[in-house]
């Protein structure tokens, strides 16, 4: 309990120390972060890092078909908070952070990313964040910036992303998030990811490195229908972002659907190997004969969920062996399978 408390109190110590802003009201969340928005499925999202523990209550926001907010260096959550609301009223990124600055006497202190569900990013840097302060996003393929050792209370505009840091190492680490996010191939969570990890190896936060996190959203595309598609953060970690990469790997296999290309057939070979594990593993004392029939199909379910794949599942429960469909397994699925098996890390420990 005392690591606990006390942990806080230095920083809050520190942050006193170092500034006269009001430290009891917003969390010196000094960070780099990046904003994005992918015009072709609609994702909306933020991944940061910072060192800060647990900096995902405190920087990333974002609502599915609105935008997507960080808020940082002195963070107001009124940015986010009242951003998004802004945002879903019409109001546009840029729009919406300039009128939210208006009436914030302290904006110097604040740095912020938006993008709205349009596509316009905004981004800016007060003039009393503390340096290496700054931001990119690009517009009609040029890179806009906002960046000096202490940020120069401008807004940038720009198309599809934002990205913003401040303590940083140097203006490259924004450089090389932006050159990322814009050159990474894949989906929107690939890109932040990209951004994120080059920012980290162009040199980051000067301070160092605790806690990470990626939040994207998607309307009715996370679990049992939610909008959180991803929803990934590390508390207090050595390496955050490979942390985070690690972690988002994790959530494909856990809580995204089989992509078709990935499902294989279930040869006779395949059901001995599963039949085998089942056995070592207490589902199934049958024969190891490799046959795929109703009773296989019902413990590979069973299976399936008591190994979390529950978003997995349904391209095997709706096979209809009846009328002589085949039964098919997610190559991925198949290979964690494989990798706990081996690892032995299924079995349980005992005291």
């Amino acid at each position: 309990m005392l690591k606990k408390i006390f942990l806080p109190v230095v920083i809050l110590f520190l942050a006193t120390f170092v500034s006269d802003s009001s430290f009891d009201k917003d969390p010196f969340a000094s960070t780099f972060s990046v904003v994005g928005f992918d015009p072709v499925t609609g994702d909306l999202g933020v991944a940061v890092q910072s060192k800060f523990p647990n900096v995902r209550p405190v920087v990333p926001w974002a609502k599915a078909g609105v935008g997507a907010v960080a808020t940082q260096s002195f963070a107001k959550l009124e940015y986010a908070t009242h951003g998004l609301k802004l945002l879903e009223q019409g109001y546009s990124a840029e729009e919406a952070l300039k009128k939210i600055l208006k009436s914030d006497k302290d904006r110097q202190q604040r740095q912020v990313g938006i993008v709205d569900a349009k596509g316009n990013s905004a981004s800016w840097t007060g003039t009393e964040c503390f340096g290496y302060a700054g931001g990119y996003t690009q517009n009609d393929s040029r890179y806009i910036i906002s960046n000096s050792e202490k940020g120069n209370g401008t807004v940038i505009t720009g198309k599809y992303f934002s990205v913003q840091g401040n303590i940083l190492v140097s203006e490259e680490t924004t450089k090389a998030m932006a050159e990322a996010f814009v050159s990474a191939k894949g989906s929107l969570a690939e890109k932040l990811l990209a951004s994120l990890t080059a920012g980290g190896k162009a040199g980051g936060d000067k301070r160092g490195e605790q806690s990470a996190a990626l939040l994207v959203v998607r309307k009715n595309a996370g679990y049992d229908g939610s909008d959180n598609f991803i929803d990934i953060s590390v508390y207090d970690h050595k390496t955050p972002i490979k942390e985070l990469n690690r972690l988002y790997n994790l959530n494909n296999l856990y809580f995204t659907a089989s992509l078709p290309e990935n499902m294989i057939s279930i040869s006779k070979k395949i059901a001995k190997e599963l039949q085998l594990i089942w056995q070592k593993r207490g589902f199934y004392s049958g024969e190891i004969n490799g046959k795929v029939d109703k009773k296989f199909q019902k413990i590979l379910i069973d299976f399936m969920g008591w190994e979390n794949y529950d978003m997995r599942i349904i391209n095997v429960k709706e096979v209809n062996l009846d009328k002589n469909e085949i039964l098919k397994i997610d190559r991925e699925v198949l290979e964690d399978i494989r990798k706990v098996f081996k690892s032995n890390s299924w079995k349980m420990k005992t005291n």
